[in-house]
């Protein structure tokens, strides 16, 4: 890009900041107006800043890391100099090989843009060595100061501007200024999409699918609903199906059809195929009325109205079950309180992705803690839930670089629009969280950890522990899971009693557990020894170059009885209320 055409692309640049400033006015009177914690956010911080006294800083360390920075910068300058005369740019510091923001040929090619990059990876270096650097009394704030450090030094990548980014400033070029107006309208759209606490960047349209035609399609029947879930009994596809029916608990915070994408990722429909009958729950997206109801509701309303209603469909004393992530926990705790009352219609426990061991939370526990707390409470007090949108922002900032940055990029300065993606989908499409269950959920789970610490769990009225557990269950873990570390699901599992099975599965948190067989492409590692430690029975595991959902089928199937026909297993279909994957998951957050 020559020196003319970024004259040129700073005078559309320029030409656009009175639109700009406009919308900039229009976000920050929101902002004032709604006034949200932000006395209360200074209070949550103030816990980190007030630990600077247990933080220590090594001199000789400090000095050799400036040196090392001076050095740097003196090469890059010298390198600099020589490439605007017309020499070979020298490297000084280069990109990790997975960072793909700096892709582009002009990144390299071009002497200004190549300075840019350089000179903020330089710093970026520098700043996060400087933080790995210091040593912390407490390994929270270490790691809390390491994550927003992390944030930070993302957000001024100099591919995240207009004027520092090759492929932007040549799509100002040949609009002529058009992506910039068109970006601008894509903001304002996600602006009013999005709670006053947190920004909602689209990852993909909302119009992208329909539920019931391209997700959440296989064919089924909600034949239970209270206030707060749907039932769902998916119909059967082969002529002989298990005697034992599973029932399937998602997570709350996200929608079920995870589970059920299109016909080739849907882990219901490969079910049905294997001869299980599937019930899978469809959680409501509540709003201010259920402010109230607390966390324990969620195992009598969710979990054990769905498992009589099961019972009575089938006319089957006992089932098979399988959470998902915190319908895992879910699932868990309503067991734990089954053996309390001696209730054993549960026959077997699949955890997928499950915590009940919240000792290692993964980064997802720097929003997920004492020091954020008021801010939660005040935001909780104000709207009577916890809105699902700062959540999935939460997780987003998990993975800044990918899911939050890349969009912002794509949707804004270059002014495109999102490609349709189901799982996208589906991460866009959240649930919020009545207020007190959520507050129950965040102090008693991640703050206290009290079920792995020894204290008992109030469930409707029991004091419960999952060490009761007696049942055979299937435990899985993805290794590159950032929501759930495969280590603290690992901790999780040696909670429980009874006969237990841990599985490994490649990637992650989604990608990890949505993974057809036909597809082959995660594998997995299975020992069937549970070892004191996670690293031990990892050294000791044997990998499949085939999808977990084969080796949980076959364990599933010596839980599930003898096959029957068909024809032996109808049921009636007066209960019917209203086709799959019914209202409750229609609901989206955008439309509150």
């Amino acid at each position: 890009m020559t020196p003319q055409e970024l004259a040129e692309v700073a005078r559309y640049l320029d030409d656009f900041s009175k639109q700009f400033n406009d919308v900039l006015q229009e976000v920050t009177k929101r902002i004032l107006k709604q006034q949200l914690g932000s006395d209360l956010l200074d209070e949550s911080l103030s816990s980190s800043n007030n630990s600077s006294s247990s933080i220590r800083i090594n001199p000789e360390l400090l000095v050799q890391q400036q040196m090392r920075f001076l050095e740097k910068q003196q090469r890059l300058w010298q390198s600099a100099s020589r490439a605007f005369m017309g020499e070979e740019f020298e490297s000084v510091i280069d990109p990790d090989k997975s960072d793909t923001r700096f892709q582009d040929k002009d990144w390299q090619g071009n002497p200004v843009f190549n300075y840019v990059k350089q000179a903020y990876l330089i710093n970026a270096e520098y700043m996060q060595e400087l933080v790995a650097s210091l040593e912390f009394e407490d390994k929270h704030v270490e790691q809390q100061v390491k994550f927003f450090t992390r944030q930070f030094i993302n957000s001024v990548s100099p591919s995240n501007y207009a004027f520092t980014n090759p492929e932007v400033c040549r799509e100002i070029l040949a609009t002529e200024g058009e992506n910039l107006a068109k970006g601008m309208n894509n903001f304002l759209r996600d602006l009013e999409n999005s709670p006053n606490e947190a920004f909602k960047i689209s990852q993909v349209s909302v119009d992208a699918f329909e539920l019931g035609r391209d997700l959440a399609a296989t064919p089924g029947d909600v034949i239970f609903q209270n206030r707060l879930i749907q039932l769902i009994r998916y119909q059967t596809k082969v002529d002989s199906v298990y005697q034992r029916p599973l029932l399937i608990i998602p997570p709350f915070i996200n929608k079920f059809y995870i589970l059920d994408l299109n016909q080739k990722k849907s882990l219901v429909s490969w079910l049905l195929e294997q001869g299980y009958s599937v019930y899978m729950i469809s959680w409501v997206n509540p709003d201010q009325t259920y402010a109230d109801m607390p966390f324990d509701e969620y195992v009598k309303q969710g979990v054990l109205a769905a498992l009589d209603k099961v019972c009575e469909d089938t006319g089957e004393s006992s089932i098979n079950t399988a959470g998902y992530c915190v319908g895992g926990t879910l699932l868990g705790l309503a067991q734990a309180y089954l053996e309390k009352i001696s209730d054993k219609r549960i026959h077997s426990l699949t955890f997928i992705t499950t915590l009940f061991d919240f000792c290692e939370p993964g980064e997802v526990g720097n929003f997920l803690s004492q020091s954020m707390l008021p801010v939660v409470e005040q935001s909780i007090k104000q709207k009577g839930y916890m809105d699902g949108r700062i959540l999935a922002l939460s997780f987003s900032l998990l993975r800044e670089n990918n899911l939050f940055w890349a969009y912002f990029i794509d949707n804004y300065l270059k002014g495109a629009d999102p490609v349709p993606f189901d799982i996208l989908y589906w991460n866009g499409d959240s649930t919020n969280i009545p207020g007190k269950a959520y507050l129950e959920y965040l102090k008693d789970f991640y703050i206290a950890n009290r079920m792995a610490g020894g204290d008992r769990v109030n469930v409707l009225g029991q004091a419960v522990s999952v060490a009761d557990i007696t049942l055979p269950s299937y435990h899985l873990a993805a290794v590159s899971d950032h929501i759930v570390l495969w280590t603290a699901a690992y901790k999780s599992c040696q909670l429980l009693g009874g006969r237990k099975r841990f599985v490994l599965t490649e990637s992650g948190h989604v990608a990890g557990v949505v993974n057809p067989p036909e597809k082959g492409k995660y594998g997995h590692w299975s020992n069937a020894q549970i070892e004191e430690q996670g690293t031990v029975w990892f050294e000791h595991a044997k990998y499949h170059k085939e999808s977990w959902w084969k080796d949980w089928g076959k364990w599933l199937s010596k839980k599930s009885g003898e096959k029957k026909d068909r024809a032996d297993a109808m049921v009636k279909i007066t209960d019917i209320i209203e086709p799959a994957p019914g209202t409750y998951v229609k609901v989206r957050l955008e439309r509150f």
